[in-house]
């Protein structure tokens, strides 16, 4: 059953025109579909509001109230203020009941994949909602996704996606919807030690040489002083003194 939405026919166009609309929470809109002429009206946001604050939102089929006339639409664009977010202008499409449309769908994510949350990762939606065809008593609300078997491997495709009765899924089959992604950080190997052999070897070359200063060793002193004996020093027992 659609919903009832009244607008006012009759408003004037132009930025200044909106503006001044929007300050008195009227938004202005736009009624068009097969046939008819656009005809530029206003709905006030309050009303709005309540007219979509159902399970289908954005996707609620309504009922136009357009002066005398009444019309079944759906919502086709909403423009909203880039800051605040409110909504700025509606395009409202005039349908009939009985002929199939397209529609955006919410993509809802149900279940826990405990499988992939043992091996640190995470079920990643990529997309938040698809396209689908039905008539307007057909229009699902969301379209439910069970990700309770999903493993790291898994992935959720277009085609894998179930439609309700009367429903049908636009697009390429093998698109994928819902993916697993890893937040495990790979640990970095330490640096290995030296081996026990050259360990030593680095050990006994440090101890072989003279620390930084240090008077060198009798033998050596000797040998620099080309072997002859310092100044003043007595000739050894039994050697011949030096001519």
């Amino acid at each position: 059953m659609p919903t009832a939405l009244k607008t006012q026919v009759g408003r004037a166009l132009g930025s200044a025109a909106a503006r001044r609309l929007l300050s008195q929470d009227q938004i202005p809109a736009v009624v068009y579909g097969r046939g008819m002429t656009p005809i530029a009206v206003t709905v006030d946001r309050k009303d709005l509001r309540v007219a979509l604050s159902g399970p289908a939102g954005l996707n609620t089929v309504l009922e136009l109230e357009v002066g005398s006339d009444k019309y079944p639409a759906i919502i086709k664009e909403v423009q909203r203020d880039p800051v605040k977010r409110n909504v700025r202008h509606v395009d409202f499409r005039q349908i009939s009941l009985t002929e199939t449309i397209t529609v955006h769908v919410p993509l809802h994510l149900k279940g826990t994949a405990k499988a992939v949350l043992a091996e640190g990762g995470l079920v990643d939606p990529v997309v938040n909602s698809i396209d689908v065809r039905a008539t307007a008593a057909n229009i699902p609300n969301e379209i439910v996704v069970d990700v309770t078997n999903m493993t790291m491997d898994s992935v959720v495709r277009l085609g894998d996606l179930p439609m309700p009765t009367g429903v049908t899924v636009v697009g390429d089959p093998e698109f994928v919807v819902v993916t697993v992604v890893t937040t495990k950080i790979e640990e970095v190997a330490p640096a290995a030690a030296p081996a026990e052999g050259e360990a030593a070897a680095e050990g006994a070359a440090a101890e072989g040489a003279p620390a930084e200063g240090a008077a060198p060793a009798e033998g050596d002193a000797a040998k620099a002083a080309g072997g002859k004996p310092a100044a003043g020093a007595k000739p050894a027992a039994g050697a011949k003194p030096s001519k």
